[in-house]
């Protein structure tokens, strides 16, 4: 058993540990239930169940969460359209947001997938300074699929 200020008290029965803990005026907590025998720690719960929730909402606080947002490009996309796409993929970039660029091959422009993949590079090339490519283009059926985040 430990007290309140951290020093050991040595093995004590149930009884002594719960009379010691009302003496004093808190808690007694099983820290240890697995180690034989059991350690427990005289302390004021309600104070150790504030603390850690204060950690945890710390902790919250500093985590980022990352989301993936979409562009949709299509072979004929023109460039005016490309530039202002390219413009708000930067942004997403700057918002510490990973973008996933999709270029949609409809009906017969799935013959052009070179003209596709053009494109594509074209966009690297433009973003190589700002973003790491997560995943290279890929042809996924009728789409081809490029990932990029922002860099470090």
């Amino acid at each position: 058993m430990i007290d309140a200020e951290g020093k050991q008290l040595g093995v004590l029965s149930i009884a002594d540990a719960l009379a010691e803990a009302a003496r004093t005026g808190f808690d007694l907590v099983e820290v240890a239930p697995g180690s034989q025998p059991p350690v427990c720690r005289i302390m004021d719960y309600g104070k150790f169940r504030y603390q850690q929730s204060k950690k945890l909402q710390t902790a919250r606080k500093s985590q980022s969460v990352v989301q993936v947002k979409e562009i949709r490009l299509r072979p004929k996309t023109d460039e005016h359209d490309l530039a202002v796409k390219l413009k708000h993929v930067k942004r997403f970039l700057e918002e510490k947001d990973k973008v996933k660029i999709t270029m949609m091959f409809r009906g017969r422009e799935i013959a052009y997938i070179d003209i596709g993949r053009r494109i594509m590079e074209g966009i690297q090339k433009e973003l190589a300074e700002v973003a790491t490519i997560d995943q290279f283009p890929k042809l996924e059926g009728r789409n081809m699929v490029m990932v990029v985040a922002p860099k470090k």
